[in-house]
């Protein structure tokens, strides 16, 4: 068994994202989150979405005001992809995002210099964090 990862275990266990305003970032964070089968737990402070055999993702309001939006490009965060079905799907969740209250950087569509079956759009929320939504199969008799 490689090192990091054990039978029932993902090596990213969780990811922590800061955010400045959590009932904001909740409004559209959650709306993406549930569509991607992800089921949204509140805790004091914070607040997580979880599926069985992926990494959680957690949401922390900032230590201090004003420290945001994160710039992309800056050391840090890039952005986090989601591994989609279809370009059908890909298209379903960057209209539920933007409905949500995200920005589109890149509308969906498909991206020859990764590979020419590489479908993906890209969409910002008001911290400045990135997502993917991409459909890359690997079988190349995978019908597009």
């Amino acid at each position: 068994m490689p090192i990091g990862k054990t039978a029932s275990m993902a090596v990213v266990d969780h990811l922590g994202i800061t955010i400045d305003d959590l009932a904001r970032s909740i409004a559209q964070f959650d709306p993406v989150m549930q569509a991607l089968g992800f089921e949204r737990q509140d805790a004091e402070g914070s607040v997580s979405w979880w599926r069985e055999g992926e990494t959680e993702l957690i949401l922390f309001p900032s230590r201090e005001a004003d420290t945001g939006p994160h710039h992309h490009g800056h050391v840090g965060w890039q952005h986090l992809a989601f591994a989609i079905d279809s370009p059908d799907e890909v298209d379903r969740l960057h209209g539920i995002a933007l409905d949500a209250g995200w920005s589109a950087v890149r509308e969906p569509k498909t991206y020859p210099r990764f590979n020419e079956r590489y479908y993906a759009s890209f969409v910002e929320d008001d911290n400045g964090i990135r997502l993917e939504f991409m459909y890359n199969p690997q079988d190349v008799n995978t019908p597009t």
